[in-house]
């Protein structure tokens, strides 16, 4: 008998949340029209979701903040996962291709992740500090927008590891991530603990803008999709990230890329596309009402970027809305 396979996110809080839990949702449903994988929501307010997802997506409504705030449901996954084998996908992401053979890929791992290693710099504190107060050689890395995890004993005591290292996070000397404790270390860490290893970045599963900031290209309908890192004597080159051109199935909207006009436009044409009803008429109003308005006003910003300073100043930078 086949485990079961789901893929889960989770949407609490703010309204912005679970706006792009159904987006993620909407493009699960187009790539994966007739599967055995189940899609879930985790969510705390099941009312504001829309109908169409709430009547092809599982949904488990949880108590507000019954698993923490910000970044700390993920450290249940081991609860909120069903039986069987999950991935965590986070709200803000698009996925644009089936993901059938993920699971197979992670097949064997309790809990795994798609990274690599470090064992010294910086990254939300001091690493090689942190490596040698835990007597581990090295830490996973990776982007907390994706995890796996197999329902089991195993993976009850790596989060368990995880909520507890959560409750000296400062003491171990990690940095919060919008004054919030980040996910990523403490995860990291638990499952240096428990021998826990990621499957390798090939560059083809997830990546994002902030790893790829030459820019990028996508069309969630047809699957189109790349970013690029700039090569190394550009100015914007990540010296980080492996790779200069990738087409990842799971594309991630970190921070306010969300609000840009590629994720906008995307999230409108999926919409029509679920409904039969992406025609020319439709593809050119996501251009002229979110594309095009959005490309002037860069333009414009741009341009007279200088002459602005001088006359207004420099403006304060917006709070997150995320946060």
């Amino acid at each position: 008998m086949t485990s079961k396979q789901t893929v889960i996110t989770i949407a609490t809080g703010k309204k912005l949340y679970l706006d792009l839990a159904a987006n993620l949702a909407r493009s699960f449903f187009w790539w994966h029209p007739d599967t055995d994988i189940a899609f879930k929501i985790v969510t705390d307010n099941e009312a504001e979701l829309p109908d169409d997802v709430k009547k092809r997506a599982e949904i488990l409504t949880i108590k507000p903040g019954e698993f923490g705030k910000m970044f700390s449901p993920k450290l249940y996954l081991d609860q909120l996962a069903p039986e069987g084998s999950t991935i965590f996908i986070d709200s803000d992401c698009l996925i644009f291709g089936n993901l059938s053979h993920l699971f197979d890929l992670f097949k064997g791992n309790q809990v795994s992740v798609i990274g690599g290693y470090i064992s010294s710099g910086e990254w939300f504190g001091d690493i090689s500090a942190i490596c040698r107060k835990f007597n581990v050689a090295h830490l996973p890395k990776f982007n907390g927008g994706l995890y796996y995890v197999e329902k089991g004993n195993k993976a009850n005591e790596i989060y368990q590891t995880a909520r507890e290292l959560e409750k000296k996070y400062d003491e171990i000397g990690f940095v919060r991530l919008r004054n919030h404790p980040n996910d990523e270390v403490l995860m990291a860490l638990a499952m240096q603990l428990h021998g826990q290893t990621p499957v390798i970045d090939d560059g083809t599963i997830m990546s994002d803008p902030q790893a790829c900031p030459g820019g990028y290209k996508i069309n969630v309908v047809t699957g189109e999709r790349w970013l690029i890192n700039p090569p190394k004597q550009h100015p914007l080159h990540q010296s980080w990230y492996p790779f200069e051109k990738v087409s990842p199935l799971i594309f991630h909207f970190l921070g306010y890329y969300t609000l840009h006009y590629p994720y906008r436009r995307e999230v409108y044409r999926l919409e029509k596309a679920l409904n039969h009803n992406l025609n020319w008429f439709n593809k050119l109003k996501s251009k002229i009402t979110i594309e095009y308005p959005e490309r002037l006003k860069l333009f414009l910003k741009d341009t007279f970027r200088v002459q602005y300073h001088k006359l207004w100043g420099v403006r304060k930078i917006k709070s997150s809305e995320r946060i």
